[in-house]
């Protein structure tokens, strides 16, 4: 029998299932800011995990992915417990923007959170305090900004064994590794002793049914690792790349202003040399080329069409031989 998931103001028991509207901040009228919270308490021992979305107002996928693990999965035989917090930034989502209104704070740059410090820390206070430091596990689900598109990868700090175990159980074919940055909820709550990883997938302000399907796996395949599902096995995704070194990626950004024409999408592997998309002006009477500086894959590339200098384009990582010939093989069937 698992044990009672308790937080200030309240308990679920083993075999229980809560939905929670938990205050988190006042609006100026001085009324309360609820963040949903649905916690799902199996009643067989196990980790317990979190899953959380929207830390950006504006990144939408992830809500969709949440909310599709604590309300429309069967958890009848789950061992453990989960914490499902499908919009993290309640005031920023209101307002569809991407960050805390009105003092433009990044709520995932503030946590742990301050009991006692800006609006942002007071709001990551009670999130982290409550329900990200009582788990075993966390994946916090985010997509590119607005203009941009990524596919599905994994971002984790694979220097340390138990991330590194998160990352590769949810089996996505990138993970770019890295600490993250101070702040972010990955890294304290790594560093707090709730090995975390961020899946980044799509663009913001919209539900991208083929990438939030894909994490759903990921999400299984994590639970497999770990024993919450018994019935579900680990995913390998066919190939995978792990980006360690600032040397194996890029951003590869405009040197001119103007309309761009990308000439490939999202997950795509160009060679060196590649023409990867065409800056023009209004007349088409000056064309920007820009190249593919390595061979490598596309993690990110633009959506909107509008740049000025210095702008992102896209960014390329890196590929080894043998993940290169893993995926020449995967789009051209040859599976030898």
């Amino acid at each position: 029998m698992g044990e009672a998931f308790t937080y200030d103001g309240g308990s679920v028991a083993p075999g229980e299932t809560a939905n929670v509207r938990y205050t988190v901040s006042e609006t100026y009228m001085g009324d309360p800011v609820r963040v949903p919270v649905t916690i799902v308490n199996g009643e067989r021992d196990g980790p317990t995990m979190f899953l959380s979305a929207a830390a950006h107002g504006d990144e939408l996928n992830g809500i969709e992915i949440v909310r599709e693990v604590a309300h429309e999965w069967d958890h009848e035989k789950l061992a453990g417990t989960l914490v499902c917090l499908p919009v993290l930034n309640v005031p920023a989502f209101i307002a569809q923007e991407r960050y805390l209104p009105i003092y433009d704070r990044d709520l995932n740059r503030s946590f742990p959170g301050n009991d006692s410090g800006t609006s942002a820390k007071r709001i990551a206070d009670r999130l982290f305090r409550n329900f990200i430091d009582p788990c075993d596990i966390g994946l916090d689900f985010h997509t590119s900004t607005r203009g941009r598109t990524n596919m599905l990868h994994v971002r984790a700090d694979t220097d340390d064994e138990s991330v590194s175990r998160v990352a590769h159980a949810f089996a996505s074919n990138v993970i770019i590794s890295s600490a993250g940055p101070s702040g972010s909820l990955r890294r304290e709550a790594s560093e707090a002793g709730t090995p975390t990883i961020t899946v980044e997938l799509g663009e913001a302000h919209r539900f991208q049914r083929a990438l939030i399907d894909k994490a759903l796996e990921g999400v299984l395949s994590v639970m497999a690792e770990f024993g919450m599902q018994e019935t579900n096995t680990v995913k390998w995704p066919g190939w995978r790349t792990v980006i360690n070194g600032s040397e194996e990626k890029t951003w590869l950004r405009a040197d001119a202003g103007g309309l761009v024409e990308m000439h490939h999408d999202r997950g795509s592997l160009v060679e060196e040399g590649d023409i990867v998309c065409t800056i023009t002006n209004p007349f088409k009477t000056d064309t920007t080329v820009v190249e593919a500086p390595f061979t490598g894959l596309l993690v990110g590339v633009l959506e909107n069409p509008l740049v000025y200098p210095g702008n992102p384009l896209c960014h390329l990582v890196a590929l080894d031989e043998v993940t290169m010939r893993a995926i020449r093989g995967q789009q051209t069937g040859d599976r030898s």
